[in-house]
């Protein structure tokens, strides 16, 4: 009987053999698990998260900003303007500064006198109706000390916010150096126990001056002379300075606007023998403008200027002089007339309201057309984010408007 091997050719016999054969070293045949393959799940999740954070992200840390470049605008200025004292459209107020200069200088003996203290006060009254005082009222310092008027005055009549006031100059009621007391208030003891005790009152701004009395010394003319031009010489620097740092903020200075005045004092004995402190007194008072009121007057003046009452601000580059009329006023005045000459750098100010409320809503486009109708803007940068974001928030508080120096 034939077998199996007797049937295969002796050809495929051998293949077959090779294959049954176990071959030393060989790596077991590859069995693939039966198993599907897994979903990756976890991976899914974190790219979905990634995603999601960086869409919350960019939603968290969007903004709608605007910045604004405001519109300047230089005009010659020759015109006269009124001004009206803390009221009107154009306003103004007083302000003074006082410094005393001493130099030694070499005395040349002494000499008999007997002098009284002068000097101004501004006498306030707050009852609505005015106020007469008669030659010779008194008026005491905190110290007691007695000063007098030699003329009659009516002051006017005003308010506790606004008191109608009145200067006038006043004299000591005794002789001596005593009596030259720096700036101080007075009462009038007249008006004690009286509605007008509380009601009418006075301030000086400036030292009293003048009193002496008894043996002073003296000093040669020429050298007193020479002293006194070089203690004004050093003070006038001194009183410009003292006076613009009683500039308040928003009020201007302008060029002109000061008059400085200089008072000889009486000399003193010099701690070195034989020598005398010669003594000057220098006074500066200056006109000062809110500057958005000085500045839209300013405006409004200059033809051709196309100006519409819009707020203004005066740019401390502008070159403007002021010429007073009949001078500085004094502290009793109401009015100030004067010319102004020069350059003026006007400057639009910016409402940050009113920019946000005009383009609230609207596309960037929009906006960039909508912020051409405004004359106090010269140049608009425009900040959306997401960057796909292409239309402002229709609140305008969620608009943040910055204004950059021109």
């Amino acid at each position: 009987m034939r077998k199996l091997n007797d049937i295969i050719p002796p050809s495929r016999r051998k293949d077959m053999d090779s294959m049954n054969s176990p071959v030393s070293g060989s790596r077991e045949p590859l069995r693939l698990s039966e198993r599907p393959p897994r979903f990756p799940y976890t991976t899914v999740i974190i790219v979905i998260a990634i995603i999601a954070v960086s869409i919350g992200a960019l939603f968290y840390f969007s903004s709608a900003k605007v910045e604004i470049t405001p519109n300047t605008v230089s005009a010659d200025v020759q015109g006269s303007f009124t001004a009206e004292k803390s009221a009107g459209d154009l306003p103004f107020e007083i302000i003074t500064a006082q410094k005393i200069a001493s130099q030694s200088t070499k005395g040349s003996g002494t000499k008999e006198v007997s002098s009284s203290a002068s000097g101004t006060i501004t006498i306030y009254n707050t009852q609505s109706s005015s106020q007469k005082l008669i030659t010779n009222t008194r008026f005491a310092t905190t110290a007691g000390l007695i000063f007098r008027i030699h003329s009659p005055v009516t002051i006017p009549g005003g308010s506790e916010t606004k008191p109608g006031s009145i200067s006038v100059k006043v004299y000591a009621d005794k002789p001596g150096s005593t009596y030259n007391v720096g700036p101080t208030s007075f009462t009038i003891p007249g008006f004690a126990g009286l509605p007008q005790e509380s009601k009418v009152y006075a301030r000086s701004t400036t030292a009293m001056s003048g009193g002496a009395s008894g043996n002073v010394p003296i000093v040669d003319a020429a050298l007193e002379t020479t002293a006194r031009a070089a203690l004004k010489t050093a003070l006038a620097p001194d009183l410009e300075a003292s006076l613009q740092s009683q500039v308040p903020s928003g009020y201007t200075l302008l060029k002109g606007a000061s008059k400085t005045t200089f008072q000889s004092l009486e000399s003193e004995p010099s701690s070195t023998t034989g020598m005398v402190d010669v003594k000057e007194q220098g006074t500066i008072t200056a006109v000062i403008f809110p500057n958005a009121a000085l500045a839209k007057a300013v405006a409004l003046s200059v033809a051709g200027l196309g100006y519409q009452g819009e707020p203004l601000t005066l740019s401390e580059d502008s070159k403007l002089v002021l010429l007073p009329d009949e001078g500085i006023p004094t502290a009793e005045e109401s009015t100030f007339s004067f010319r102004l000459n020069g350059t003026a750098s006007l400057i639009y100010t910016v409402d940050s309201t009113r920019i946000s409320a005009a383009i609230s809503g609207k596309t960037r486009s929009a906006a960039e057309v909508a912020l051409t109708n405004y004359p106090e803007v010269k140049r608009a940068v425009i900040t959306l984010r997401p960057f796909w974001r292409q239309t402002f928030p229709q609140d305008p508080a969620s608009i943040a408007v910055s204004v950059v120096n021109p």
